[in-house]
């Protein structure tokens, strides 16, 4: 084999690091731009925020900050301002964005020590608790807890009591009796249907627990033990024959079970309020929908001079390390500005695009894909996609992502096309508004669309029905 040497000329594309945390910064969302700029804040000393003074006494390079990106009045992009305008045809009241910080005298005992809100107990610590204030007796608190320690996050016991004394070992002295009398001491030591096995005798317990002279209670109880089956099958008039009562007392007993709790846990679940910071506001001035950056989401940074100024003063081999920190600071400071200027022109093109949406909402909302945007843009595809990806919109109507404005469209007979976002609004328009007594079916609600000139197919209204979470029509018919 006869070796050589061969020239090629060949074109392959480079992410530089530059263009790479461009790219990161785009698809990043507000909270997670806010932490990766605390991350450098920390890391890199050429780097602070605008609103830091320690560094007043020397003058800065303007070139270096991160100012507000520009905007065209003729396109509708809003500047980014500190202070909310209030323009003469605004409709709509300014949002508040305020740090809910407050001042206190000097005088004040508590200056320096903030709120902590109490943590709530676990469904085990309480009922431990109640446990605990009991008047039962040692060896009966025991068996009681063994129990407590078996509930699932729901409070049922979902393990069978011969399971839990087979694995009790015999120098206890349990007997299973002694295990059925622990359970009923559980199911009466706290809000009722905790402790129990499945969803009738949860239901049951509560019912057993209310007063005997409220209305319906009989029935409602003869409901839960027996014919729950019938209940959610909505067939009112086997139910009405087996409890041989009229349309007045199942609706009084329906209307107990409804209330009731099928998951008595979910009282004592910790959820944390998920609270969005809008990346754009969106506001109506003089009839003219426009979008513009919420300042709270935009970090304001800029080059520490301190620093800058002492590295063009050395020349130390060791100096380099510092000027690949000053340049990094310098390329998020214009990548960061790069972010918020492509945030800005993407949303004022879907507004731009969805003006009837803010005008009268989800049932006018238009068909929409990215390369729409891209081409109006001259921006790629995927740029669009990494903008739209946790980015969101503060409307009058509400907060919605980016990604809530697309979706694609059905033909019209006029020969256009209707998006399913106002598709599904339609069909719970047509839902909240039929006759519960007759509900309309899959097929009915097509038909009453293709009136409107919206050709859709029955499996299609069913998917869209099914993804908005409405019952099918035999369970949403009541009497």
């Amino acid at each position: 084999m006869k070796h050589s040497l061969q020239l090629r000329q060949s074109q392959q594309l480079m992410l530089t690091p530059q263009l790479q945390q461009a790219i990161k910064l785009l698809q990043l969302s507000t909270l997670e731009i806010n932490q990766e700029t605390a991350r450098l804040l920390d890391e890199n000393p050429f780097l602070e925020r605008e609103d830091d003074t320690t560094n007043q006494t020397y003058s800065g390079n303007s070139s270096t900050d991160t100012p507000a990106p520009s905007s065209n009045a003729e396109t509708g992009n809003a500047p980014a301002e500190s202070e909310p305008r209030k323009d003469e045809g605004n409709e709509w009241p300014e949002p508040s964005f305020s740090s809910n910080s407050s001042s206190s005298s000097p005088d004040d005992e508590d200056d320096g020590y903030s709120e902590v809100a109490a943590e709530k107990p676990s469904m085990r610590e309480h009922l431990l608790w109640e446990l605990n204030m009991s008047q039962m007796l040692a060896r009966d608190k025991k068996l009681v807890g063994l129990l407590i320690d078996a509930l699932d996050e729901n409070a049922y016991l979902s393990q069978p009591l011969e399971e839990i004394f087979e694995l009790l070992p015999p120098e206890l002295d349990v007997t299973l009796d002694d295990l059925e009398t622990a359970l009923v001491q559980l199911q009466h030591l706290d809000a009722p249907g905790i402790g129990a096995r499945n969803l009738s005798e949860c239901l049951a317990l509560q019912l057993r627990a209310m007063p005997e002279d409220i209305p319906g209670r009989e029935a409602a109880l003869a409901i839960v033990t027996s014919h729950l089956d019938l209940l959610a099958a909505r067939d009112f008039n086997k139910l009405k024959k087996a409890l041989r009562c009229d349309d007045a007392g199942l609706r009084c007993a329906q209307d107990l079970i409804v209330h009731l709790q099928p998951k008595p846990g979910s009282a004592f679940e910790h959820r944390a309020a998920d609270y969005v910071v809008p990346d754009v506001l969106v506001e109506r001035h003089g009839g003219i929908w426009r979008a513009r950056l919420n300042p709270e989401a935009m970090p304001r940074l800029r080059i520490n001079q301190v620093y800058a100024n002492i590295l063009q003063q050395r020349n130390e081999k060791n100096a380099q390390e510092m000027a690949g920190q000053l340049q990094e600071a310098r390329w998020f400071i214009k990548n960061l500005q790069q972010r918020f200027e492509t945030i800005l022109r993407v949303s004022q093109a879907i507004v731009e695009r969805q003006r009837q949406f803010f005008e009268h909402g989800d049932i006018a909302m238009r068909p929409l894909v990215l390369r729409e945007i891209a081409d109006q843009l001259e921006l790629h595809e995927s740029t669009i996609s990494r903008v739209t990806t946790q980015k969101f919109m503060l409307t009058p109507r509400g907060i919605y992502e980016f990604k809530y404005f697309f979706g694609s469209g059905l033909a019209t007979e006029a020969g256009g096309a209707c998006s399913s976002t106002a598709i599904r609004a339609l069909i719970k328009q047509l839902v909240g508004e039929e006759d519960s007594r007759h509900p309309l079916t899959d097929s009915r609600m097509s038909e009453i669309l293709a009136q409107q000139g919206i050709l859709v197919a029955r499996r299609t209204v069913a998917k869209y029905r099914e993804g908005m979470n409405i019952l099918p029509v035999n369970l949403r018919k009541s009497f």
